[in-house]
């Protein structure tokens, strides 16, 4: 059943989605709502899976650990001073303690278990509560695939080895996949919502991509990437990345990848017949959008995209298909991208795919599909299994050869896709045609 706050967000997308952002304190509620939902029903399943029985999430203030900036309050913008969090799971009893060896309670969902009155150490404290619950395995945050699931820092690592006893040092392992599952997994509750924020990023897009912004002839790539940027600020969001904004056009070779990739965007301006791609995501009640769509700028006369163009772009579509039809849980992510590449290829595309986790953060916890400078498959991340509730940005492009410019293109896309009990899905569509720009 939908949360009050839930139920508001969601009637008022029955409206224009860029004209409906929630105030600040309504958007506090929901996240809130959100995470008591997650610890009550989604943490539980997670140890259980990753057979820890204690997680402790240890960080100080301006040195967040990533796991724990996830579970702040959202009226809490950083950790207090050190901020200790122990969930503890009974699964026989089928319980799971949420303390905070901290003054006071970490917002309404994680209750204080420290009075420096009786105890005045806060890592004693802490000892006290691991005695008192004598769990078979403590997880920390520590994590060499993972940067996301590194958070815990070697001073807090030191000092809590220092005081832990002996006899409970053979109990500490990573709480690497523990961290990943907290991170990658998507909630009913979170995916009631996801929809809406990529709506409101592809609005901004389409908006950035039309004669209400750009005047062929006088508008630059710069002009639009700012754009995207001030558009943001002023709907009260923010972006986690810097967006970008490039052309290909007649007679300009394609780039190579180390050139395309790089965040030093030349600065043009657009004219009619370019081909226009933006790279552009926003952040929003927790979560994250990671979007690339593509434009063509009318040439007079023109009311539609030459053929040649057309048909280069479903050539995108096919890949994404041949992507994410390969997709099954307990695949790794490298298999994945080893076997969408190979079958790209016997369909004649020139393919690259670089493919990642999206949802608390824009490049997340969860398998990687490959790397645009890691075609081969990635060490580590790559070799992690696709898990269902999961999010991710479907990134990738492929090179067409044009006989109309003599040259190549490289159409490149990004839509969140979800994966899911019942298979693959874009959490909002996708881009199945060229945005069209008009020539005024």
């Amino acid at each position: 059943m939908c949360k009050p706050i839930l139920i508001i967000f969601l009637l008022a997308f029955c409206s224009p989605a860029t004209a409906q952002i929630l105030p600040e304190r309504e958007r506090a509620q929901l996240m809130e709502e959100i995470q008591q939902d997650k610890f009550d029903n989604l943490l539980p399943k997670l140890m259980d899976r990753a057979e820890i029985d204690m997680w402790l999430v240890i960080a100080r203030e301006y040195n967040e650990d990533p796991v724990l900036r996830t579970m702040l309050p959202p009226t809490w913008l950083n950790a207090r001073r050190r901020t200790i969090l122990v969930f503890y799971r009974n699964e026989e009893q089928d319980t799971l303690e949420r303390l905070a060896v901290a003054r006071y309670d970490v917002g309404n969902n994680i209750r204080s278990a420290w009075n420096p009155e009786k105890q005045p150490e806060q890592w004693e404290a802490l000892i006290e509560i691991i005695k008192d619950r004598n769990p078979d395995k403590i997880g920390l945050n520590y994590s060499e695939m993972d940067g996301i699931a590194d958070g815990l820092v070697k001073t807090d690592y030191d000092k809590f080895m220092e005081a832990l006893p002996q006899e409970f040092h053979s109990k500490i392992v990573s709480a690497e996949n523990l961290a990943v599952s907290w991170i990658e997994t998507r909630t009913e509750m979170e995916m009631e919502i996801y929809p809406e924020l990529v709506q409101i990023t592809k609005d901004i897009i389409q908006e950035a991509f039309s004669d209400k912004v750009i005047t062929p002839g006088k508008t630059s790539t710069e002009d639009v990437v700012w754009w995207l940027r001030q558009k943001v600020t002023d709907l009260g969001l923010e972006t986690w990345f810097h967006p970008t904004v490039s052309i290909q056009r007649d007679e300009e070779a394609l780039k190579d990848h180390v050139s395309a990739f790089s965040s030093a965007k030349e600065k043009k301006v657009i004219m009619p017949g370019d081909l226009i791609h933006c790279d552009f995501g926003i952040s929003y009640l927790g979560l994250n959008t990671d979007c690339q769509q593509m434009a063509y700028v009318l040439k007079a006369g023109e009311s539609e995209a030459p053929e040649f163009l057309s048909k280069a772009f479903k050539k995108g579509n096919q890949l994404q298909n041949i992507l994410t039809d390969n997709f099954k849980t307990g695949k790794t992510g490298n298999k994945i991208l080893l076997e969408s590449l190979g079958q790209a290829k016997s369909s004649d595309l020139k393919p690259m795919i670089y493919t990642h986790p999206l949802g608390l953060y824009g490049h997340s916890s969860g398998t990687t599909i490959g790397m645009w400078d890691s075609q081969e498959g990635v060490p580590g991340r790559g070799d992690y299994p696709l898990h269902e509730n999961t999010v991710y940005a479907i990134e990738l492009n492929t090179s067409v050869f044009l006989e109309e410019w003599d040259q190549e293109v490289r159409i490149m896309l990004e839509e969140a896709g979800f994966w899911g009990p019942q298979g693959f899905r874009y959490v909002n569509g996708r881009q199945n045609e060229l945005l069209l720009i008009s020539d005024n």
